[in-house]
């Protein structure tokens, strides 16, 4: 290949008509734009991507505030409770249990407010995706495979297993042989 084969048509050509010029200049002018364009684009994209991540990190940050809000006002008289527990005699300590079952209460209804769910495992079939089984009894009131006793509750936060129900599964008792 000669050099002259490999330069540009305008190289060759050096006097090239005013139209073709004029259309030469108006592409390199399109070309300019949109490369400007482009690199507007990827600028407000990159800007995009570092937004959504910082409130990502943020969302992430509060996303237990309004839990904490909540639970504050249980704290709060958990520790009046406590105060007035080394006080307690006789009548005033039944009243002292009462008021801390009632905290217990306000506290669950805290959480269930945020989407926090018991499990109830008692009587209710085996099932090892909500269930931890720690050992099996005998039982002759209780199906086979059933849980018989429920040792911790579990929970589950909304859709997903927060802690399994710690439980005692029930077998069928064996048969004497005489």
């Amino acid at each position: 290949m000669s050099k002259t084969e490999t330069e540009s048509p305008a190289a060759e050509n050096p006097a090239l008509p005013p139209e073709q010029l004029a259309e030469l200049q108006n592409r390199a002018t399109k070309a300019d734009e949109n490369w400007e364009r482009l690199l507007r684009t990827t600028a407000d994209f990159d800007n995009f991507k570092k937004r959504a991540a910082r409130e990502k990190i943020e969302a992430a940050q509060y996303a237990t505030f309004s839990l904490l809000q909540k639970v504050l006002p249980v704290l709060d008289n958990f520790e009046m409770a406590l105060a007035a527990a080394q006080n307690a005699k006789g009548e005033k300590l039944a009243s002292l249990q009462s008021g801390v079952a009632m905290i217990q209460q306000q506290l669950k209804n805290a959480l269930v407010e945020t989407g926090l769910e018991e499990i109830d495992a008692t009587g209710q079939p085996f099932d090892p995706n909500f269930h931890e089984a720690v050992s099996q009894q005998e039982s002759a009131d209780v199906a086979d495979g059933h849980v018989l006793q429920q040792l911790r509750k579990g929970y589950k936060f909304k859709d997903r297993l927060l802690r399994p129900a710690t439980v005692i599964v029930a077998k069928k008792p064996a048969e004497n042989s005489k």
